[in-house]
């Protein structure tokens, strides 16, 4: 079972890397959008500050909305996904590896560049440092429920549009919570108890999301 979702892992890395303009795309779109902001709203240093934690927040949850739609589709068009219906190996299992390599491709820049981000917005070291942990801790939650989005409409026409609509109600949590400890922080109220939400969205995530995307992508395979 280890060996599989390595192998799974490692395939969809290895592709990744084959295809570095679409991965590239969504950390592109972050850098964008957070810089743009400053610029349009201007260089006062409170609205800056007070904006930053929603900003880039909005900003990730996007970039990770945004390459959702290449998480399963390769692999129903060439096959591969029903062979991993087939094979012995649980699929929540195998799901598991296709969300952790999406994270990694997707996820991983927006928590190493958010410090870098944060500075624009004035964000103080403190704030900043809640901001890298709310986004380790909420964007491999937007990455699994994601997925369930992005399996449930697989092979459906207008797919982009239509995962957009089911999984951006179940982002708003996370996206509350993830923003709310920043500004708690910046308000020197404490961040604790959104990050402890966040954990909480992580781990009801981890066990339900697999479960319900491998059955998802039963059905489009039906």
């Amino acid at each position: 079972m280890w060996d599989a979702l390595c192998g799974v892992v490692r395939r969809d890395l290895l592709l990744a890397m084959r295809r570095r303009s679409d991965a590239a795309m969504p950390v592109f779109f972050l850098v964008i959008v957070a810089s743009l902001f400053p610029l349009g709203v201007g260089p006062e240093p409170a609205v800056l500050r007070t904006i930053g934690p929603g900003v880039l927040w909005v900003a990730a949850l996007l970039a990770c909305l945004l390459s959702l739609g290449r998480v399963f589709t390769a692999d129903y068009l060439d096959g591969v996904l029903e062979q991993m219906v087939l094979i012995a190996q649980p699929l929540p299992v195998l799901v598991v590896g296709k969300v952790f390599a999406h994270w990694v491709i997707a996820g991983v820049p927006v928590v190493l560049l958010s410090p870098l981000l944060g500075l624009q917005f004035g964000l103080d070291g403190e704030a900043v440092t809640v901001l890298v942990l709310s986004l380790l801790l909420g964007t491999p939650t937007l990455s699994m429920i994601g997925a369930i989005g992005a399996a449930l409409v697989l092979g459906v026409r207008g797919s982009g549009l239509l995962v957009a609509l089911l999984v951006l109600p179940l982002y708003v949590p996370v996206l509350i919570f993830g923003a709310g400890a920043v500004a708690s922080s910046l308000a020197g109220v404490g961040a604790e108890a959104n990050l402890s939400l966040l954990g909480a969205c992580f781990v009801l995530s981890l066990f339900f999301a697999p479960w319900a995307t491998a059955a998802a992508l039963r059905i489009a395979l039906e």
